[in-house]
């Protein structure tokens, strides 16, 4: 039945999802690349997509800024829709200096300055990891389609304006590579679920450049993302 965040009915949404956190670009995608979208939820403007790929169905669900958001879909999701592998695809600001705009970022692990981590297992400062096999099908298909792209850890942060440029250079010193707000939260209930996960990100902007994409281009230059994210889901 439907959650408090969630109005689809059992069935609607497939094992296979992308997460954006922008309604917006929920939309975009499902109208992009899935055949016959139909939208399955739409609660608080929170939108949620099923269609087919080459016949097989897959969704696409807004998560909303931030882990807390996150944390709630995507446990929904799981626990309520029967969710079996979710790749975040979303924005994040490069902080290595070799990452570039428009570059798409595989997470391989992710940190976080979120006090939800210190609540997972007792005593434990648990890693933020994703699926192997998600990992690995995102890298073989932006190589395989020639995508720029790189791997590595990014950084889950739980603000936005952030006033500590000793965090961020420490960051780039153990070479990581962007931040976000997403990843560790999803990746730390994916392991609680057991279910599969895995973050795809855009450059869209580099704290060290003080480098952006235009509105615009973020809004239309997803679309090398979401084909890394799907190479993931459907590997």
């Amino acid at each position: 039945m439907p959650t408090p965040h969630i109005s689809a009915e059992p069935g609607d949404f497939a094992p296979l999802v992308l997460m954006p956190g922008d309604p917006r670009r929920a939309r975009r995608i499902a109208q992009s690349f899935f055949t016959n979208p139909r939208l399955v939820t739409e609660v608080r403007g929170i939108e949620g997509w099923t269609g087919t790929i080459n016949g097989t169905e897959v969704s696409v669900m807004a998560s909303g800024m931030g882990m807390p958001s996150m944390s709630i879909y995507a446990t929904e999701l799981v626990r309520f829709y029967g969710a079996q592998r979710i790749v975040r695809v979303g924005t994040a600001g490069g902080i290595a200096d070799e990452v570039q705009l428009g570059e798409v970022v595989i997470a391989n692990a992710a940190h976080t300055d979120s006090s939800m981590a210190d609540f997972r297992i007792p005593g434990v400062r648990f890693s933020h990891a994703p699926a192997y096999s998600l990992l690995s099908g995102a890298v073989q298909a932006a190589v395989g389609q020639g995508i720029a792209h790189r791997v590595g850890a990014i950084f889950s942060s739980d603000t936005f304006y952030s006033d500590r440029p000793e965090q961020t250079k420490g960051l780039a010193e153990h070479h990581t590579l962007a931040v976000e707000m997403e990843a560790a939260a999803l990746y730390g209930i994916a392991a609680r679920e057991g279910i599969e996960a895995l973050a795809v990100c855009n450059i869209t902007d580099h704290l060290m450049r003080e480098e952006s994409m235009t509105s615009e281009e973020r809004e239309t230059r997803f679309e090398p993302m979401v084909e890394v994210a799907l190479g993931a889901l459907f590997n």
